[in-house]
């Protein structure tokens, strides 16, 4: 298990490298526990994370490379919020890479993938029978991620990651939006189905129609923003 020590990114005893600092707060901020605009505090995260200043300082100035933090001049660092505008065009460009990943993976589709991918796709159709919203979106990015792995698109899938970190805000409010996992249901069915028929072609659009249908849903959601407190949102 990563210790605080480890959090620094030292090397223990058996010589392992654990957790950078970097990977630690950005950890914090794709999970939800540092919010959008919080202020990020290199003393305070010093001693959260056990780590020096220099360590978060150079910590902070690699997540601003990534698109997680904004550092404002004389005002120190904070979580970036993404705009509507911008969680949009991240989707766009997840849905030329992840409709390139899901025609690969139908090429490269196992026995095995097909097994695991279609026993995500059972466990997605019993949570949204039992109404298990968070069983649902917990199943979408394994099966999201499991598409990605089996495409083998090392590239595609590095680029698919950071921006997955940029727009986890509106990804989790677009999962727990009222009516969503039914809609999203048969569209990752599709995608399943064509992947595990080896379809490229039909895997890359079942890929575009879902992604399509975020984009079309996000303005939606964010309407809701105002009304919803971050634990129902």
């Amino acid at each position: 298990m990563a210790t605080r020590a480890d959090a620094a990114g030292t090397v223990g005893a058996v010589g392992v490298v654990g957790p950078t600092v970097a990977d630690t707060i950005r950890e914090a901020i794709t999970s939800g526990e540092f919010a959008p605009n919080q202020r990020l505090v290199e003393a305070e995260l010093s001693q959260q994370f056990g780590a020096s200043r220099a360590a978060v300082r150079n910590a902070l100035a690699q997540l601003a490379t990534e698109g997680l933090v904004e550092r404002i001049q004389n005002r120190g660092a904070r979580v970036r919020a993404v705009s509507l505008a911008e969680a949009i065009e991240i989707t766009e460009v997840r849905m030329v890479l992840e409709g390139l990943c899901a025609a690969k993976a139908a090429e490269r589709v196992t026995e095995d993938d097909r097994t695991e991918l279609r026993e995500i796709g059972a466990g997605m159709q019993e949570a949204v029978a039992s109404g298990d919203v968070f069983g649902y979106s917990d199943l979408n990015r394994r099966l999201h991620a499991r598409i990605l792995a089996v495409s083998g698109q090392t590239t595609a899938c590095a680029v698919l990651e950071r921006l997955h970190g940029q727009n986890v805000r509106h990804q989790f409010k677009l999962a727990m939006h009222p009516g969503r996992p039914t809609v999203s249901l048969p569209q990752h069915l599709a995608v399943i189905e064509a992947v595990c028929s080896a379809d490229a072609e039909a895997a890359e659009a079942a890929m575009r129609t879902h992604l399509r249908s975020v984009i079309e849903t996000l303005p939606e959601v964010d309407k809701d923003r105002p009304r919803r407190a971050l634990a129902g949102a």
